[in-house]
């Protein structure tokens, strides 16, 4: 029983640690990292609590070194799904009606193990597995996923708080219920931080959620899925089923229980699981409720007016952060002829200076691409772009994936504003650049809003107020996270709520409040002191 008013202060976003040489964090991380090359593990499933292993194996090795195996994980199939979906609608009986407040100290729990014991863990196997660098993977994997958790707990009790008007006579209310069925969250390899988002924010409401991760990120995922376990989140609440897409997704959306889908990834992926879910709407219990974020064909887009130097700067890390693996990454770039030259001239020397290789040498800017198939799908790009008439490879172009999985950052540069790269997601460390004739600056704004289907991120420079008012009145509906005078990436929770239109998804806007209002459904109460005792109106007395 709740006797108070509890009250959660408002968070501030978790601070960023720099690693920088001799610094003590610095050391303590490098330890990890080598206490983690040197075992392996076996990572189950999760379900109800316990480890379930399907004997259906695969390896999980590190992309930028490929012949090291960090571990096996066991994949799921219908068998483990429908035993999840059970053991979660079970625990939901009494998860959805725990107090609020005991459900959120978990996650806040949670958070602190992360900045706190965990962090270097956590950073450590983000940069295993996915190759990220220690700065990337701390910004996300750490601060990221703290701010998640913390930051939607006080969103939550906003949101609790939000109640009615009651005139004398009656008190209304609303409580914001789960929903009823489960949740399914589908996370990508990119982010560990969505990957925790993604099943822990409806859990966090008073749902339940079957999770699938990445099998490219399963790594990462299995310690976070051990930290909240470490915070107390009780079985079943979220099960965790590594698998094949199919495999997982195809018995999971089959449920009459499913009540909605969480999910980051690919646009052809997220296209099929909406069609898959319209085909079987009449079998469902309730409506599912649907929450996306697929691709983005970012945009740098600079007027003559714009600070050369500092546009440099924004394109290499707006395009080669991450290798350019994230869905806000800059990749098509329109430059005025006016301020070309010395533009190219400065990135080209910015980007000879890009080291690439094993990301446990700090000084490496990138470390590989996730697999072999995305490798293979990078390379294509480049390869094209190298034989093609109307495009020329300006800077980069190199790959390797004798190690690793290798692409040095590759700039392109095109007098076909329709080039396949200008128009395709890649997904990697490639940036096309359009030089646009001053005069046809309008022109050219529409080209660059009607060239993609997506419309994730975009930037826009200038150093005349008028004409970025111009360039963002253009420009909106190109981008749902939209940028002036700096890089089209690296959102933070609460300050840049994260999501795109268009194609590139629902844009529900993980890292604010709306996202929640997604996982609850609202029942509004009427309560009447004195009900009448006659049924007749005054209007109907007699004269």
């Amino acid at each position: 029983m709740s006797n108070a008013y509890f009250n959660i202060q408002e968070p501030v976003n978790e601070p960023y640690l720099q690693y920088a040489p001799g610094s003590a964090e610095r050391a303590a991380l490098k330890e990890v990292l080598k206490e983690q090359k040197e075992k392996e593990i076996e990572i189950p499933a999760i379900i109800n609590g316990k480890e379930v292993k399907t004997g259906r194996t695969a390896d999980v090795v590190m992309p930028h070194n490929h012949g090291h195996k960090l571990g096996t994980v066991h994949y799921c199939g219908e068998k483990e799904v429908e035993q999840a979906i059970e053991g979660a609608l079970e625990a939901r009986k009494e998860w959805a009606e725990m107090p609020w407040q005991e459900r959120v100290a978990i996650f806040l729990k949670a958070a602190d193990i992360i900045t706190g014991p965990k962090r270097f863990l956590m950073n450590a196997t983000t940069m295993m597995a996915q190759s990220k660098t220690p700065q990337q993977s701390e910004i996300e994997a750490v601060g990221e996923l703290a701010d998640f958790f913390r930051f939607n707990a006080w969103y939550l009790t906003k949101i609790y708080k939000d109640q009615p008007h009651s005139p004398d006579g009656m008190w209304n209310r609303v409580e914001y219920r789960p929903l009823e069925g489960f949740v399914f969250a589908v996370t990508p390899f990119n982010f560990t931080a969505i990957a925790a988002n993604l099943p822990s924010a409806p859990a966090m409401c008073g749902n339940v959620s079957i999770w699938k991760p990445s099998p490219e990120s399963v790594y990462s995922s299995y310690y976070v899925m051990q930290v909240l376990k470490e915070a107390g989140l009780p079985d079943g609440v979220i099960q965790f089923l590594p698998g094949e897409g199919a495999d997982v997704g195809d018995p999971a959306l089959e449920s009459e229980h499913l009540s909605g889908l969480h999910f980051t990834g690919s646009m052809g992926t997220f296209n099929q699981l909406w069609k898959t879910i319209g085909n079987n709407i009449e079998k469902y219990n309730t409506y599912p409720r649907i929450v996306g974020e697929t691709g983005g064909k970012d945009f740098i887009f600079a007027h003559n007016s714009a600070d050369v130097d500092r546009l440099t700067i924004a394109a290499v890390r707006g395009a080669f952060e991450y290798q350019g693996q994230k869905c806000s990454a800059a990749s098509r770039m329109y430059v005025p002829k006016s301020i070309s030259e010395e533009f190219e001239e400065k990135l080209i020397a910015e980007v000879d200076k890009i080291k690439v290789g094993d990301v446990e040498d700090f000084s490496n800017f990138m470390g590989a691409v996730i697999s072999r198939k995305a490798f293979d799908k990078i390379s294509g790009y480049i390869d094209y772009a190298k034989k093609a008439d109307d495009a020329e490879i300006i800077a980069g172009g190199d790959y390797d994936d004798s190690e690793g999985y290798f692409i040095q950052p590759t700039v392109i540069k095109t007098t076909n504003p329709k080039f396949k790269t200008m128009e395709e997601e890649i997904f990697g460390p490639v940036l096309t650049i359009y030089v646009y004739e001053d005069d046809k600056f309008e022109e050219t704004l529409d080209l660059c809003d009607n060239t993609s289907p997506f419309a994730l991120t975009g930037a826009i420079w200038s150093r005349d107020r008028y004409v970025l008012k111009q360039m963002a009145d253009r420009l909106r509906q190109s981008a749902g996270n939209f940028y002036i005078n700096d890089k089209p990436t690296a959102a933070v929770v609460n300050q840049q709520p994260f999501g795109g239109g268009r194609k590139s998804g629902t844009n529900d806007k993980a890292g604010s409040i709306a996202n929640l209002y997604k996982w609850v459904s609202m029942r509004s109460m009427k309560e009447t002191y004195s009900a009448p005792l006659d049924w007749r109106y005054p209007y109907m007395g007699e004269e």
